[in-house]
This record gives C-alpha cells, sequence and structure tokens, in this order.
C-alpha cells in the first residue's frame, strides 16, 4: 500500500518513521508542513491523487492547547478544516484514514474510564476544535478510524518527560499538579498499534488509546525523576488552582481501552513500562 503520513516531524510521526523499516511492504510518503501543506484543499487533493495514496494517518495536529484560546482561527484550521480535506481526498479514492484525536474531547467531570460511546463534552477551544475534526473525517471518509489518545510523550520532540528531566537537573524544586488524574502514552506504543491495525485491517471505528494504568501529572513527574536517577530536586504537589491556565484541563480523562484491545488483539504496557524504556532512550540520545 502507499501510506501518507502527515506531521511526521513530530512526536508521534517520528516514531512512525522509526518503525516504518519494518513494514517495507509498504511504501510510506512521511510528509511535514515544508512536503505538504494540508491546510490547502487543492495540495492535498493533488498529492493523494499524483501519488496512488491508499491510506493516510494524519498526525498533525495544533496541540498548544492555552495559546488555542486566543489562537482559534488558526487552530481551528489545523484540527477541524484540514483533516477534513485529507478525509474528503482519500474519502474519493475510496481509501482509508487513520486520524489522531483527544481526551480533551471530554470535560473531565468523570470519575470512570471515558469509553468511546460516551457524549464528548469538550471545555476548551482545542478540545472543541479536535471534536470537530473528528466530525468532519468521519462525515467525508467511510473507512476512518480515529483514535483519541492522552498524555503523548515520546524520545522525540518537547514533552512533558523531557521538560521535567531537564528542570529536574536545573532547580531544587518544582511545582506539580496532583489533581488531574490521566494515563500517559508512549508515542512509540501508540505507532506500534497503528502499524498492526494498518496489517490487520483498518475498519471504520472510534477507539481510545493510551498506556495501561493510572497517575497523576504529579506521580508521573516523581517516576520521571526516580527512572532518570533525579534525586535533587523537591517535586511539591499543586492543586489545579495553584497553577492557572489559559485553557480548562480535564481533572479526570482516564480512557477505557477495551474496544482497541478486543478488535485489534492488542496487548498494551503499563504507562511506567514504556517511561522507564523512553528515558533510557532519552538519556542515550543525550550521550550521543
Amino acid at each position: 500500500m502507499k501510506i501518507l503520513i502527515t506531521g511526521c516531524n513530530g512526536q508521534l510521526g517520528s516514531e512512525l518513521r522509526h518503525l516504518e523499516a519494518q513494514h517495507s511492504t509498504h511504501t510510506f510518503y512521511n510528509t511535514d508542513v515544508a512536503e505538504l501543506d494540508i491546510t490547502n484543499q487543492l495540495a492535498v487533493e493533488d498529492f493523494v491523487n499524483r501519488n496512488g495514496i491508499d491510506g493516510i494517518v494524519n498526525c498533525a495536529a495544533y496541540t498548544a492547547v492555552d495559546k488555542a484560546e486566543s489562537e482559534r482561527e488558526l487552530c481551528t484550521t489545523l484540527n477541524t478544516v484540514a483533516p477534513s480535506y485529507l478525509a474528503a481526498a482519500i474519502g474519493k479514492r475510496g481509501g482509508w484514514m487513520i486520524h489522531i484525536s483527544t481526551d480533551y474531547v471530554f470535560n473531565g467531570e468523570h470519575h470512570l474510564p471515558y469509553q468511546e460511546d460516551e457524549t464528548p463534552c469538550p471545555d476548551s477551544v482545542y478540545g472543541n476544535t479536535k471534536l470537530a475534526g473528528e466530525l468532519g473525517v468521519t462525515k467525508f471518509c467511510p473507512n476512518a478510524l480515529i483514535i483519541r489518545t492522552a498524555w503523548l510523550y515520546s524520545r522525540y520532540g518537547h514533552n512533558f518527560v523531557k521538560t521535567m528531566m531537564r528542570l529536574g537537573r536545573e532547580k531544587e524544586q518544582l511545582g506539580v499538579v496532583f489533581d488531574q488524574i490521566g494515563t500517559p502514552t508512549c508515542a512509540a506504543d501508540l505507532a506500534e498499534a497503528i502499524l498492526s491495525i494498518i496489517e490487520q485491517g483498518v475498519r471504520p471505528g472510534l477507539y481510545h488509546f493510551s498506556n495501561e494504568g493510572v497517575t497523576s501529572w504529579y506521580d508521573f513527574a516523581i517516576a520521571i525523576h526516580r527512572l532518570a536517577g533525579i534525586g535533587t530536586c523537591q517535586v511539591r504537589p499543586l492543586h489545579t488552582s495553584e497553577y492557572p491556565t489559559a485553557a480548562s484541563r480535564p481533572a479526570y480523562s482516564v480512557l477505557d481501552k477495551t474496544k482497541i484491545k478486543h478488535d485489534y488483539h492488542l496487548t498494551i504496557p503499563h504507562w511506567e513500562t514504556s517511561l522507564a524504556r523512553t528515558i533510557q532512550q532519552i538519556m542515550a540520545d543525550e550521550q550521543s
């Protein structure tokens, strides 16, 4: 198959590129904004048709959650409009699309893991644009598979894990919120799941994916420092009210993964297992 990857320089796109050699029967077209402007509908249609694309994995998104509150138009263009262009282009060819969405489609007022059939209720510009993107993708591509994920990190790019490692080395004290609960997602694990789904055959549907287990941002930070051997920084628990942000964060956004594990026979690692592996990779990258 000929597969278009958008956002190939981001965390998930980079992990997909790292794994593509293991799937050499497919031809991957790795693109970021320099190679393909997904906000240009004619450019998207031309690329898809000229290269005979069979499927799209859309990893591109506007993810600056707080800036989105003041950059609504740009956020909407990237998270709502552009995915619809991709879906329409591949939909006309009868192809498939895997689109990555977010836990921010929920407001976080739940106390049990969110299942796919629960009514979304986003409480931020980012969450609203991502939900609208889901709707556009399913409207224009009948064979679209949407994966909602959360707390994404990787050895690549900028993320919470790298930030906590850097600040832990620089500071004697650090405050992290303890009353926001969720599950970290290793982008490498999500990339492996996506490629497994492609090999099994993409079927339309809505799915949730994160690593197994539950934690808070505070406990996540504690684990990062422990696994990275950082013992000189005191991490203090903060209430969300002590760390105000422009965008509202879900207080509870644990995702139920039962459906994707059943339908695609996936075994998902615990978040701390994947975190340990990623930190070792980051530290090796730092030394190279």
